[in-house]
């Protein structure tokens, strides 16, 4: 089929690739614009725009699409049957919706109408499920409201983190949007109930309320690292919480119960075992005590 792919991050690089493999013929493929990133700021192109150079592949990077009308028609002139979007980045209008001859398909990280919106993998975690999976859907003018075409499960351990369930969605994603394509299920609207909502995540979601309980924060931890990244406060410093488990334990929240970074939480405690001081690299609980001075009754928070 002749198809446009709309994805910027990771999580958007497997279906690409799996598309170019079946042998698909990608007339374009639209990501964001590069932007500076790292320490250095250097403009850097986005996952997929990277992996679309690789490949050969012929990359728009659109600012805007719903009021630019010269990209709404040199996308509606590329003559596609369809085009496949995961993770792009922004809205497509309604002309553009309508111009592939077989509509455009939305890859999403939910088992929707579960965790319509833009951090459905975190909300997942942090809501404690007990599974998430991958919808292809349909799109419309909705946000991700479109019928769905074809799901897949994927399980939520008790140490499942969000890279754990990055990697296994984008592969499952891939995967499936190649048996949509080959086989065009029959489109079923989505249920009337159970709609939730995964919101942007800012940097002030990771800040750890030492007065949560403890497998709330376990959860946190595990959903929000590596961005936006969870962290705490002590001796007037931010310390990054970069890996932590539950364990029982009582105290003032935020206090710590021994010499090896268990600290109380509103109901249980939390152990920090992996964490990174600002200037320093990431380290396991071990090396960063060792040569500091952190007794029982150190609080943390602010």
């Amino acid at each position: 089929m002749r198809l446009a792919f709309m994805g910027s991050p990771d999580f958007a690089v497997p279906a690409l690739e799996a598309l170019q493999a079946a042998g698909h013929e990608i007339a374009a493929v639209y990501c964001q614009p590069p932007r500076p990133a790292g320490r250095g700021q250097a403009v850097r192109p986005c996952a997929v725009h990277a992996a679309a150079e690789r490949m050969g592949l012929a990359v728009r990077t659109p600012a805007r699409l719903r009021k630019d009308p010269e990209a709404q028609a040199a996308f509606a002139a590329l003559g596609l049957d369809a085009a496949v979007v995961a993770a792009y980045g922004l809205i497509l209008p309604p002309a553009m919706l309508a111009a592939p001859k077989r509509g455009c398909l939305n890859i999403h990280a939910s088992l929707l109408p579960r965790w319509r919106g833009a951090a459905p993998i975190q909300s997942a975690l942090l809501a404690g499920d007990a599974e998430t999976g991958i919808t292809i859907m349909q799109m419309d003018a909705g946000l991700d409201t479109g019928a769905m075409l074809l799901r897949g499960t994927v399980p939520i351990g008790p140490r499942t983190t969000a890279s754990d369930l990055h990697d296994a969605l984008a592969a499952m994603g891939a995967e499936l949007v190649l048996r949509v394509l080959r086989d065009w299920p029959t489109a079923v609207p989505q249920p009337a109930g159970g709609v939730t909502y995964a919101e942007k995540l800012t940097r002030d979601d990771g800040r750890i309320d030492w007065t949560r309980d403890a497998a709330f924060l376990d959860r946190q931890v595990r959903a929000l690292n590596p961005w936006p990244g969870t962290f705490t406060e002590y001796d007037g410093a931010v310390l990054k919480v970069l890996a932590a488990t539950p364990e029982t334990g009582g105290g003032t929240a935020g206090e710590l119960l021994d010499d090896a970074l268990l600290v109380a939480a509103g109901a249980g405690a939390l152990r920090l075992t992996r964490v990174q001081a600002p200037g320093r690299g990431p380290l396991d609980a071990d090396a960063f005590l060792r040569g500091r001075k952190m007794p029982a009754g150190t609080r943390f928070g602010g």
